[in-house]
C-alpha cells in the first residue's frame, strides 16, 4: 500500500506564493518520477511540473519561470514553490508518483485559489 499526502493548498491573492508539498509513504522501495497536475473546473488534468530521480526537472510553459518543483529523496517528498500567482492557477492540485518497479500513485487533491 502506497500513499501520497499533500499539504499547502488555500486561497491567495494574484501576485502571492503558496507552497505545495507530497509526502511518499507505505511499502516503498524506490520512489522514481514525481510530478504535480492540476485540474481546473470543466478542464483536463494538466502536468504542471516534473522532476526525475536524478532532479531533472521540466515545466509546463504556462508555469516556466514562475513555479519551482524540488524532491527531498530522504523524506520522500516532492514540494511546489509557486510565485507571481495568478487567477488562472486556480485549480485542484494533484500530486502523482511513480513508485517501486513502475506504479503510478495520485495524491487526493489540494485546492488552490487565486482571487483578489
Amino acid at each position: 500500500q502506497v500513499q501520497l499526502v499533500e499539504s499547502g493548498g488555500g486561497l491567495v491573492q494574484p501576485g502571492g506564493s503558496l507552497r505545495l508539498s507530497c509526502t511518499v509513504s507505505g511499502t516503498i522501495s524506490r520512489v522514481n518520477a514525481m510530478a504535480w497536475y492540476r485540474q481546473a473546473p470543466g478542464k483536463q488534468r494538466e502536468l504542471v511540473a516534473h522532476v526525475t530521480s536524478g532532479g531533472s526537472t521540466n515545466y509546463a510553459a504556462s508555469v516556466k519561470g514562475r513555479f519551482t518543483i524540488s524532491r527531498d529523496n530522504a523524506e520522500n517528498r516532492v514540494s511546489l514553490q509557486m510565485n507571481s500567482l495568478k487567477p488562472e492557477d486556480t485549480a485542484v492540485y494533484y500530486c502523482n508518483a511513480n513508485v517501486n518497479l513502475g506504479s503510478y500513485y495520485w495524491g487526493q487533491g489540494t485546492q488552490v485559489t487565486v482571487s483578489s
